[in-house]
């Protein structure tokens, strides 16, 4: 009999991928927060590599922690640049890196996952309650992901100020693209708010306030360099932000079409992509 593993086309990127998490969680490895995507990656010849920022960390922090890991693994490693895949807040810091602390010469590629690069409407919104209320929710926060996660320096509250729309603008002034590296952004939605019960609320009130959304993040919002469009599933509940990262393990539908069937289709598309471009 032939070993499936036999069948599986190898993908020879040049670089290996740099996996960067969002915010709230952190890649565990027993607990992955890329499901099964990174096997799946791994089984075409792709060597791959996990960012292990705070789960709650400022983008600013964040960033000075991924830039001492990516300063160690090419150090120690046979290659001297990564192609780096970024979810939600991750491609922010992933921004951040190259642009403020000057990474830009170990990193060939970015590509973000539903990244909130033009900010959130909704958090301008929620940023409105009482101050005092917002801060004390995010110093329990903080305890939390400190104790039970292991952050070394969890800030919720500058994070989150991170994702307003004023901010963002700033953002983007200050960390303009690099010449050298290859940008590329993708954008998700849910079919409607109850598509994914994890997300029904929050997912409807990012649309009252902000579009259509993928349960916490518009496709407004999410839009950068090489936007390739929003990503479609041939399921009829849409891709949420949970799936995105593979949250279930398990593929969306049996159907097969012109869209994905199953999300770690997506991360191999992307894969082949930057073998074609030489990445």
């Amino acid at each position: 009999m032939t070993n499936l593993k036999e069948k599986i086309s190898e993908i020879n990127l040049k670089y290996p991928i740099f996996f960067l998490h969002g915010m709230g969680f952190k890649n565990r490895k027993h607990i992955g927060y890329w499901g099964r995507i990174p096997s799946v990656l791994e089984e075409r010849g792709i060597k791959i590599y996990h960012g292990n920022q705070d789960a709650n960390g400022s983008i600013e922090g964040n960033s000075e922690q991924l830039k001492e890991q990516l300063d160690e693994l090419v150090s120690s490693s046979n290659f001297d640049k990564v192609n780096i895949i970024a979810h939600s807040k991750g491609g922010l810091e992933a921004r951040y890196l190259i642009s403020t602390l000057n990474c830009s010469n170990a990193i060939a590629s970015l590509t973000t996952i539903s990244t909130p690069h033009n900010g959130s409407v909704t958090v301008d919104k929620l940023m409105k309650f009482p101050q005092f209320l917002i801060r004390i929710g995010c110093k329990i926060a903080d305890l939390f992901f400190r104790i039970f996660l292991g952050d070394k320096k969890p800030e919720t509250y500058k994070a989150i100020c991170g994702l307003k729309t004023e901010v963002a603008n700033e953002f983007n002034q200050k960390n303009v693209d690099s010449e050298d590296i290859y940008y590329q952004s993708y954008a998700f939605v849910m079919k409607n708010i109850f598509s994914d019960i994890l997300l029904w609320f929050p997912s409807l009130i990012v649309y009252m306030f902000d579009g259509p959304n993928d349960g916490l993040l518009s496709s407004r919002s999410t839009k950068w360099s090489n936007f390739k469009g929003i990503v479609q599933s041939n399921s009829r509940r849409g891709i949420s932000h949970l799936d995105e990262v593979d949250f279930r393990r398990k593929r969306f539908t049996k159907k097969r079409g012109d869209n994905i069937s199953d999300i770690t289709d997506l991360y191999v598309n992307i894969a082949k992509g930057l073998e074609n471009m030489g990445y």
